[in-house]
């Protein structure tokens, strides 16, 4: 089992981080870094996937950007805790499925770790709470390298993720944990984006198969 390096990046633009993950997936492909995870924080954008894009998805009152990454739309911004995972795939473990279901388990894990019970729901890809959709992911591979990754609704502002509509979602569907009341975890502590990100690293290495190391701050142009 090797070792998954863990950025901390804080609030960063979403094409800041776009294209800082085409740079280290063209490295990890060269293996001139490890396999990596930057947790990061995005100011407000609407993501539009291949899927929305064919469907001819129209996105009003939102910033918008569109992305390579599988999937429809998905909102992004503060609130939300996003981990993008920079990975070499092993050969064993090369399915697109296994991979997203794996993510799938990570986030219902970590979150059962903050004492908040998370399930799939065969309608759509993600971990649920309470009839709700709480974590989105979307992946993008070049050979066998993933790029993008897993965003989970912590304490979003408003409304800004229940009104988001579009590609067979209705309004209502996406929500926050703080809008579903979990303000706290099972021991009391605030349910923030630390501690998502705490109970992320906690289980990483029982769903992902990598000892996380002790995470580092993120710098941009971060080679080595």
């Amino acid at each position: 089992m090797g070792n998954i390096r863990i950025l901390r990046a804080g609030m960063v633009e979403h094409y800041v981080m776009a294209e800082e993950m085409k740079l280290l997936q063209k490295l990890r492909i060269k293996d001139k870094i490890p396999d990596t995870i930057i947790m990061v924080e995005h100011p407000e954008i609407v993501t539009v996937g291949p899927k929305a894009i064919r469907d001819g998805v129209v996105i009003e009152g939102y910033p918008t950007v569109n992305t390579d990454r599988g999937g429809g739309i998905t909102w992004h911004g503060p609130g939300q805790l996003v981990a993008y995972p920079i990975i070499k795939w092993k050969v064993e473990e090369q399915s697109v499925r296994a991979i997203i279901g794996r993510l799938e388990d990570w986030a219902i894990d970590a979150l059962g770790q903050c004492g908040i019970s998370a399930y799939k729901d065969p309608s759509m890809q993600g971990a649920w709470v309470d009839g709700h959709k709480i974590c989105s992911i979307g992946l993008s591979f070049l050979h066998w390298v993933s790029r993008h990754g897993m965003s989970i609704n912590v304490s979003t502002p408003g409304t800004r993720v229940e009104d988001l509509e579009g590609c067979g979602m209705t309004a209502g569907v996406h929500t926050s944990l703080s809008q579903l009341g979990y303000e706290t975890d099972s021991e009391g502590r605030e349910m923030g984006l630390d501690r998502m990100e705490e109970a992320l690293i906690e289980t990483c290495e029982k769903h992902l198969g990598r000892t996380p190391l002790e995470p580092v701050e993120w710098t941009q142009r971060m080679l080595v």
